[in-house]
């Protein structure tokens, strides 16, 4: 058995773990609006894209990318798909819904898969199918629970797992591909600070040097741990990181609990458990269909 990369592990734990805190960095940002603070995400994370780009010397990848239609098609569709996760997100994290941003997250590997069945025709194996049964039936009984459907959640896990469908299918690296998705997007993400501006709502200008550095931060805040991820992906096997990427809503959901106090009655705990049940068999199945994989390539 191979020797595990640790500064790997290392790479991908801070990734995923950055991710997790982020519940705890959004409403830092208030009174900004969730639109003002999606166009500041936006527009910082080009700019220190750009910049590592040019430290680098990565451009002669993005004119690539640039000049093949099909990919950029593609990564229009992502770009587009990320802004709806990013603004979301932030919406329901300033607004009290972080642990239905943690359900959004450990249900969206599931929804991939179903991605992957529909779009892909991937095929599935009947631990798997049973994982996903386990996950739905927690999610109609989370829906019981809220007297609603839980549509942040299911809009977060669908908007991402569509997200990656598109980059999978561009065939575009994670830093190259998101680069090109935020120059996309930058030019809307200047127009709602114009639209901001407009509406008296824009405060990047108005609450003090510590509110407007705070909002630029939240261009490196997205780049790093997508820097600490590009690194870990290379380094460690992919199912490893898909252990690891159930930190990030894990993280999320003990700091809506703990930190943000939001309340979970007894039967919610049921539907998380419910998922989170569905989770441990999916990982299993999968863990054993790439071990069989894995054998029969050695074999041959």
């Amino acid at each position: 058995m191979a020797e595990v990369d640790r500064r790997g592990v290392m790479l991908g734990l801070m990734a995923y773990g950055l991710w997790g805190l982020f519940p705890l960095y959004w409403p830092l940002l208030k009174p900004a609006p969730a639109l003002e603070i999606l166009a500041a995400r936006i527009i910082w994370s080009f700019v220190s894209l750009a910049a590592f780009t040019s430290i680098t010397r990565r451009w002669n990848a993005i004119r690539l990318v640039l000049a093949n239609r099909r990919s950029m098609r593609l990564l229009i569709a992502a770009a587009v798909l990320v802004s709806v996760n990013w603004g979301l997100y932030i919406w329901a994290v300033n607004t009290h819904h972080v642990v239905e941003t943690a359900l959004g997250y450990f249900i969206n590997p599931l929804v991939s898969v179903a991605f992957g069945v529909a779009v892909l025709r991937e095929r599935l194996s009947r631990g798997q199918w049973l994982g996903i049964a386990i996950a739905a039936a927690a999610v109609a009984a989370l829906t019981f629970d809220y007297g609603r459907l839980p549509w942040i959640a299911l809009t977060l896990a669908a908007s991402f797992g569509a997200y990656g469908l598109a980059k999978k299918l561009a065939g575009v690296d994670a830093f190259t591909s998101l680069t090109v998705e935020t120059a996309v997007m930058t030019l809307p993400a200047l127009a709602l600070v114009a639209v901001c501006a407009a509406t008296g709502t824009l405060t990047m200008f108005s609450s003090g040097i510590s509110h407007a550095g705070l909002l630029a931060l939240a261009g490196p805040v997205t780049a790093i741990p997508l820097l600490f991820f590009g690194a870990s992906a290379r380094r460690v096997p992919l199912s490893m990181l898909g252990l690891m990427q159930y930190l990030a809503p894990t993280l999320q959901f003990l700091i809506g609990v703990t930190i943000a106090g939001e309340h979970m009655p007894t039967s919610r705990w049921f539907g998380f458990a419910g998922v989170w049940v569905a989770l441990a068999i999916f990982s299993v199945a999968t863990a054993r269909v790439g071990g069989r994989s894995s054998s029969r390539a050695k074999s041959n």
